[in-house]
């Protein structure tokens, strides 16, 4: 029959009435990481293993466990045919002589490896060195002729026999010295590389250490236990990413949802079942509690009752200082028994679930995410969304149109703030960045410049006149013209911006004569704006005039 495991706290265990501890089993337990359920701050990591616990009481040891694990984090649950409760769980820091991290004892390893093979070969070549020195120094005392009149001097053969000799084994040390400096300037090639790769890897703390679990289990019999170990722990961390694939001829975007997920927790994840929550947990269970804002004024030694200057005794009612996040619930103290039991969650694929307004997202297939601080693009799910493609023109500015797709978030999933590659017939456009859009909200895409789309401005006319019978006023006409043509294969409506301009004085008049004003009304600002719905190979001319009208004599600042 399978059993599930309750923790009971250890000082009630007189009140249960449990039998009295005998010495405990120890077992050393090897688990295995099964899955991992990343935030925006920390990931809680579940691992899990099989263990044969004996009548009485039993200690199951999980080593090599992060040293950043939060302690209080701790939970576990099991299943098995032992008659058993779990009586504690602790956990206990250990310090070790080596890094933990078996990425980083690679490096190090192999760093080590070569220093050691770099300072043999600078030990060979100082001796090499050393052996040329020699030699120099031989062949100087064969030509130097002692003092004294019973000196013999050195018969010639013989001092071009040793010159010989010594230029001979010169050349081939200083041979040798050349091939040490190429090994060496290889080696150090070499340990320039993995020192940059080590320098990658996240820095540890000044202390080496890793961290080890302890559970307590008595049990009535012996038997089997599925144990199930979960803990949380920072330096674990995914930020969304996206993938918009835009059809202009079908006015569609497949959009890709992506997950950038970075852990440095100091344990790879190999081939583990992967869920990404959008809940932040360092925002606190509660929101946070005004203290009471007081104004006093402000003591003076003299005469404290006249000090003229107010101060503010909380800093924190201002906003200057946080109120720190609640603590956890203390646990139960009564007798009541409590489960860890974990709760699994079981998603065909990455869904919203529609209760919460939290998203929770598990990858279909297993991932692997080594701790080394590199981002791994995790894909979550691909959306189909309809897109409202128009064209946006100023070619007072630039005779160009660009294009701008509005579309309708019509999937389950809130889309989160990230960074968002845009694509339009298969050909990368741009890096954008999307912001928050829940489900029914509609987000912009800008896919840059259009080409097909012909468009001319230029000014046709700019004259000046002097109008007026009694008072002499000054009148500017200017006539410009835009022309449109659609060269694309189907309709397009195409928002075309011009301006005119706006007087900041009473005396200056400014008066449009087009477009009418159903056509195109000026806003606070002089822009105007023409929406233009084009059939393929339409041509289309859109005229703007109007006239600037002051008295005779006042210059004017701003005119074209």
């Amino acid at each position: 029959m399978i059993k599930h495991l309750l923790l009971v706290p250890t000082l009630l265990l007189a009140a249960t009435g449990l039998p009295a501890l005998a010495a405990a089993a120890a077992t050393q337990l090897n688990t295995t990481i099964s899955a991992v359920t990343v935030y925006n701050d920390r990931a809680i990591v579940t691992r899990t293993a099989r263990a044969e616990v004996q009548a009485g009481l039993n200690e199951l040891h999980i080593e090599g466990l992060p040293a950043s694990l939060i302690d209080d984090s701790l939970q576990a649950a099991a299943t098995g045919t032992a008659d058993a409760t779990l009586l504690d769980i602790t956990a206990r820091q250990t310090f070790v002589a080596t890094t933990p991290d078996p990425r980083r004892a690679a490096i190090e390893d192999a760093l080590t490896s070569l220093r050691e093979e770099e300072r043999s070969l600078n030990d060979r070549a100082a001796l090499l060195k050393s052996h040329r020195d020699l030699l120099d120094r031989l062949q100087n005392s064969a030509v130097t002729i002692t003092g004294g009149e019973r000196a013999e001097r050195p018969k010639l053969d013989e001092v071009e026999a040793t010159l010989a000799y010594g230029q001979a084994e010169i050349a081939k040390l200083n041979t040798q010295l050349q091939a040490l400096d190429r090994e060496l300037a290889q080696l150090q090639a070499q340990i320039t590389a993995h020192q940059n790769q080590l320098d990658e890897l996240p820095a540890l703390p000044s202390r080496r250490s890793v961290k080890t679990a302890t559970l307590r289990i008595q049990a009535a019999q012996p038997g089997d236990l599925d144990i199930e170990l979960r803990y949380t722990t920072p330096q674990a961390s995914w930020r969304p990413a996206y993938d918009a694939h835009v059809s202009t001829t079908e006015s569609r975007v497949q959009l890709g949802y992506f997950a950038q997920v970075r852990q440095t927790t100091g344990e790879d994840w190999e081939n583990v079942a992967l869920t990404l929550s959008t809940a932040r947990p360092s925002l606190g269970g509660h929101a946070p509690e005004l203290s009471p804002w007081h104004l006093d004024l402000v003591p003076d030694a003299a005469n404290e009752e006249n000090a003229p200057l107010v101060r503010l005794q909380n800093r924190k009612a201002l906003g200057f200082g946080a109120a720190p996040a609640p603590r956890l619930a203390a646990a139960q103290s009564s007798g009541e028994r409590m489960t860890f039991d974990l709760v699994a969650a079981d998603y065909a694929e990455a869904a919203l679930d529609p209760s919460s307004t939290v998203a929770t997202f598990t990858i279909a297939t297993p991932a692997t995410l080594h701790s080394d601080n590199s981002p791994q693009k995790i894909p979550v799910t691909t959306l189909d969304l309809d897109a409202e493609i128009t064209y946006r023109a100023t070619p007072k500015l630039r005779s160009i149109a660009y294009r701008d797709a509005h579309i309708s978030n019509t999937s389950d999933f809130p889309l989160l703030p990230g960074q968002m590659n845009v694509f339009v017939d298969r050909t990368f456009i741009a890096t954008s960045r999307l912001t928050h859009t829940s489900p029914g909200e509609k987000f912009n895409l800008a896919l840059g410049a259009d080409e097909a789309l012909a468009i001319t401005h230029k000014q046709v006319r700019r004259f000046t006149e002097q109008v007026g019978l009694m008072t002499k006023s000054t009148r500017t006409s200017y006539e410009y013209l835009t022309t449109v043509t659609n060269n694309k294969p189907g309709p397009l409506r195409l928002i075309l911006a011009d301006q005119v301009p706006v007087s900041r004085n009473d005396k200056i008049t400014v008066k449009i004569q087009a477009p009418a004003a159903r056509e195109a009304r000026p806003d606070a600002e002089g822009k105007l704006e023409w929406t233009l719905d084009l059939a393929p190979g339409e041509t289309r001319e859109v005229p703007l005039n109007f006239t600037v009208e002051h008295a005779v004599g006042l210059a004017i600042d701003g005119l074209e």
